[in-house]
């Protein structure tokens, strides 16, 4: 069964007596983290104790001479997956699913879910990108909407075909497919459609009024664009489970909040819940798994857990994150659970690429606020230009 290695410690808050930068610094750290991105738009927010912050940079489209607002649309992009997880959890708690239970017990009737070695496909393999599946099933027919392929039909039919190439559990290989199908699977035990599911569960608790799948004409006017264009702001449902968010700056200063426990509130009407610590601890030491590939982006893997990655920051500390990207977007979250800060990222692509690693950037926005060292981040080098990725 796959068990936390280590919860995540829930410290008291920085004393008063500790120096720490002002949060207004926030917006000279973002200012220069945006200019070096060349990214068009950027929203910046910050959570450090009970203080909260968002900034924001550059414009909502390019020469639109419109900043962007706390208000202003965002793609989630892999970002949802913590929302997953974070379901994951719930419905655990709830008794309705375990980290254990093997996703055949939730596949459409009459569809098989390939085993190898004997051992089958849990939701924890899914959750942890331990599942022995491919990123993608393959390329979306031209012209699709960012985020809508593949249906859970085609994909379930997909997966009944497949033959694993690994035990699951034993190598990490980051997969797309792997959380909806996850999604999916959460849907079925609840016997709630995933969307509904979430809005119950987590975005009405915590007021996220403007966190959904299926943007309404209003809010996509809203849509903070890139350089590119990027196809339609469209609904997104059946990418729910790994990339299909659309939410806010405002609404993403709550779910920091919910993160790191520190929206208490006298009035217990307006106070947002604390996550539970099972849903960001570490479950894998990825030294001991026989490969991890896709995990690394913000940093060195130092443990694997239920869709975020962590990593180490200075003075040993561990910064829990998760990246995103796709159809414009860079997104990401980082932690500093035991310092009580976290920060969220939301930057649109600009016409130059700067080749700057966003994340790894942002670990020392994160440090720098927490009043810790900041770690050496290689310039950015030269590169071919690549190959544009769905979602990260």
């Amino acid at each position: 069964m796959l068990r936390p290695l280590l919860a995540v410690a829930l410290l008291s808050l920085p004393s008063a007596a500790q120096t720490l930068p002002p949060l207004q610094s926030a917006k000279a750290l973002g200012q220069d983290l945006y200019l070096r991105s060349g990214s068009t738009g950027m929203v910046l927010v910050v959570v450090r104790g009970k203080e909260t912050t968002i900034v924001t940079f550059g414009e909502t489209y390019p020469n639109s001479h419109q900043p962007p607002t706390p208000d202003s649309l965002l793609r989630l992009c892999s970002l949802s997956k913590i929302f997953a997880t974070d379901l994951l959890v719930k419905l655990d708690q709830a008794k309705l699913v375990r980290l254990d239970t093997p996703l055949q017990t939730l596949a459409p009737d009459h569809l098989h879910v390939p085993l190898r070695d004997g051992r089958p496909i849990t939701l924890g393999d899914l959750a942890t990108h331990t599942a022995s599946l491919p990123r993608e099933i393959g390329p979306a027919p031209r012209g699709t909407p960012h985020f809508t392929y593949p249906s859970p039909a085609i994909r379930w039919t997909w997966l009944s075909t497949q033959h694993l190439r690994t035990t699951p559990g034993t190598v990490a290989l980051y997969s797309n497919v792997g959380f909806d199908l996850l999604g999916d699977a959460l849907e079925q035990a609840a016997h709630t459609p995933y969307p509904q599911l979430l809005t119950l569960r987590t975005t009405t608790p915590l007021a996220m009024t403007e966190t959904t799948f299926t943007p309404t004409p209003s809010q996509c006017a809203r849509l903070l664009l890139g350089a590119h264009f990027e196809g339609p702001c469209a609904p997104t449902t059946n990418s729910a489970g790994s990339s299909g968010l659309y939410s806010t700056a405002t609404d993403m200063t709550r779910f920091l909040q919910y993160l790191l426990g520190t929206g208490g509130s006298a009035n217990p009407t307006s106070a947002i819940p604390a996550q539970n610590p099972a849903a960001q601890a570490i479950y894998l030491n990825p030294a001991k798994l026989t490969g991890a590939r896709g995990l690394d982006h913000a940093g060195d893997p130092t443990g694997i857990g239920l869709g975020w990655i962590h990593t180490l920051g200075s003075d040993n500390t561990d910064i829990v994150e998760k990246t995103g990207g796709g159809a414009g977007f860079l997104t990401y979250i980082a932690m500093l659970p035991a310092q009580h800060i976290a920060l969220f990222l939301a930057a649109t692509d600009g016409s130059v690429e700067t080749h700057l690693n966003v994340f790894r950037n942002a670990n020392n926005v994160l440090l720098t606020l927490a009043g810790l060292p900041t770690l050496d981040v290689p310039p950015p080098k030269p590169q071919p230009t690549p190959q544009r990725r769905r979602k990260r």
